[in-house]
Formats: C-alpha cells, structure tokens, sequence
C-alpha cells in the first residue's frame, strides 16, 4: 500500500471510534501496510538543529505514538524527525473513555488521555530495539505518572533510561490532563527539574539535548522567566506548544464542550503568537519546534518564519493520513525557494527581522 492509498481510506475510520481507530491505525502502521514515501526530499529541506542533521524539518509529534509501537513505519512516511511518548515512569492507565474526541467541523481534535502509556522501560526496549542507521531523527517526550510522582526524581530517571536510544529527550510539563502538570512550569519549580536533568545528562555515557514543551496558555507575564529558566538551565531548545485548554467561541463540533486538550487548527494562531514571542525573548539561544494547528506547506512556512527550526504536526495527520507528509514537505520546499532561500534555515525568524 502506498501513502497517498492509505490516506484515501481514511474516511472509512470516521465512523470508528476516536481511540479505537487510532489503535488500528498503529497497528496497521506497526505492520507496513501504510507504505513508504520513496520520493528523495528536496535538499532545500535539510537542515541542522540541536546538533543533529535533520533530512527535512517536518516531524511527528508526541503523543501519536505513545509506546514507540511503529516508529520505524512512521519514520519511513518521510518524516525529519518522529518524537513518541508520552512516557512515564511506571505504566499508567490514562483517564477514563470516553477520553479523545473528533472535531471535523474544526479540523480539531479534544483528547483527555491522560498519558496512558505502558511505561518507560518498554518504550526504551522498543526505542533500543530499532534498526540503525534509522532513516530520521529519533526524539523522545518523557512525563511523570499522575499518581506517586517526585517530579525532581523522575524526570532525571526517565532521561538516563532513553539517554542512550534517543537523539534528544522533552520533558512534557505542559500537558493538561495530568492535575498539577502545567504547575512544574513555574519559575522555581521548573529550574529544581532542569538542574536535577542536567546533573543526571552530566553523568549519563551518551547526552542527548533537552528540550522543554510548553503550554499555550501560559500568562504573559510568565513567558520571558520561563525562557530565561531554560536558558539558564542549558537547555537546548523548546516545544511551541501543547494542546490548549481554550476554547474559540468559532469552535462548531458537537464535542466542543468536553473537557481535555484542544488541538489541531484551532490552535494554530495562538501557538504560532506564542512561538514569535518566545523566539524574540531567546534571541537565539534556544532551538524552537514549532508545533500546533499544521495542516499544510503554508502553516509550517509561517511556523518557520516565526522563529522555528522544525516543525511538528498531529491532529492533521491523524485527520489526513501518511499522503499529508509529502504534501506538506512539495509545498514548504516551493515556498522556501519562492522567497529565494537556499536552506530552511535562513528562513528561520525571517517575520521578526
């Protein structure tokens, strides 16, 4: 089966169940049935960040593939860089279902998971499991369990057990269906976590960079302490941004009420405001993923100009299928070659010149 064939059964899953039909999309991928994307990527595409050489800037973010169950299939649809996860400590049930909700009207998703997830040492047996060299970038998104959790213990922990499978590690203080999460981006609390990883990476054999994925719905007043937080803690970069717990008086979907983390279009202005403001207050000294609302070449152009060095997508995927990675990378790579930019990078930022 190739992408563009996958993609086209996608609406066949619509009457499915959310998170059943997310299940079934794993496996299939797991299995290969989704194809692969042969087409070489335009060499305007390649670029570097975080010290690693990224085929494109295109990426899969957290939470897709939460147990690291088809990454190498998700790698081979022709994505820079997949980022599994979230993982915790110990395995975790997740809230209860009905937990993950369509909103087609929107082309939004509202999921309340609850980082349900098998557990950290079976996604770092997957991670280590897979065949090198792999055809992308490998991140992985660690979090703390909702229950029993020391957050300055455990988030050391989960980066020394994928340290040495993974090309950089996020730690997830932004998700907002863990109660008390969205606390750890507090100025203090989050400098006690940053520290407490940095002395784990300093003793760890391979060190792979830290980056910090933060939340939308952050208060003005508190974006400028947490950059100067992560710039001070060395942390190489950050994630603009989570789902947010907003909700636009534009959102149609019968399932816009429920509570849980809105993502996917809706998204996309104040996540790319927020990006522009963060990448004016790091002035360059914090490597940005600009993540939210990406559905086309267009937005991961604007997310480029805003300040980021990658791109991440989810809610469209999910609604448009393995054929939506191609697109987005033929589209990006005419507009990058539009304005007359030779790499990705010398895009980067351009809007706050």
């Amino acid at each position: 089966m190739t992408p563009a064939l996958a993609s086209a059964l996608m609406p066949l899953m619509r009457g499915v169940d959310p998170e059943r039909a997310h299940r079934l999309a794993l496996k299939a991928l797991a299995l290969g049935l989704a194809g692969r994307d042969a087409t070489p990527d335009d060499p305007v595409l390649a670029t570097h960040a975080l010290g690693l050489a990224f085929r494109n800037p295109l990426g899969l973010a957290a939470g897709f593939d939460k147990d690291a169950v088809a990454v190498a299939a998700l790698m081979r649809l022709g994505f820079g860089f997949v980022e599994p996860g979230t993982t915790t400590p110990r395995p975790q049930a997740g809230n209860p279902r009905p937990r993950l909700f369509r909103l087609p009207e929107d082309a939004a998703v509202i999921n309340r998971m609850g980082m349900n997830n098998e557990g950290v040492e079976a996604f770092a047996a997957r991670l280590a499991a897979l065949r090198r060299p792999l055809p992308a970038v490998l991140g992985a998104n660690i979090g703390i369990n909702k229950e029993g959790a020391e957050p300055e213990r455990d988030y050391p922990a989960l980066y020394r057990a994928v340290a040495g499978v993974a090309d950089y590690v996020t730690i997830n203080v932004s998700s907002p269906n863990t109660p008390g999460l969205r606390d750890l981006q507090g100025e203090a609390r989050l400098a006690a976590i940053l520290e407490a990883v940095a002395a784990a990476r300093a003793e760890a054999p391979r060190q792979p960079p830290v980056l910090v994925k933060i939340a939308p719905d952050l208060a003005d007043a508190a974006v400028p302490a947490l950059v100067g937080t992560c710039v001070a803690a060395g942390v190489a970069g950050l994630i603009v941004s989570n789902t947010t717990i907003a909700r636009p008086a534009s959102l149609r979907g019968a399932h816009r009420g429920e509570t849980g983390g809105l993502s996917g279009q809706p998204l996309f202005e104040p996540s790319t405001a927020l990006l522009r403001r963060v990448h004016r207050l790091a002035a360059g000294r914090l490597t940005l993923i600009g993540c939210g609302g990406v559905s086309n070449g267009a937005q991961a152009y604007a997310k480029i100009r805003a300040g980021a060095s990658l791109v991440q997508l989810y809610a469209a995927f999910a609604y448009a299928g393995p054929a939506l990675v191609p697109q987005i990378k033929r589209e990006l790579a005419a507009l990058l070659r539009r304005d007359g930019f030779a790499h990705v990078h010398d895009a980067v930022g351009a809007d706050n010149a």
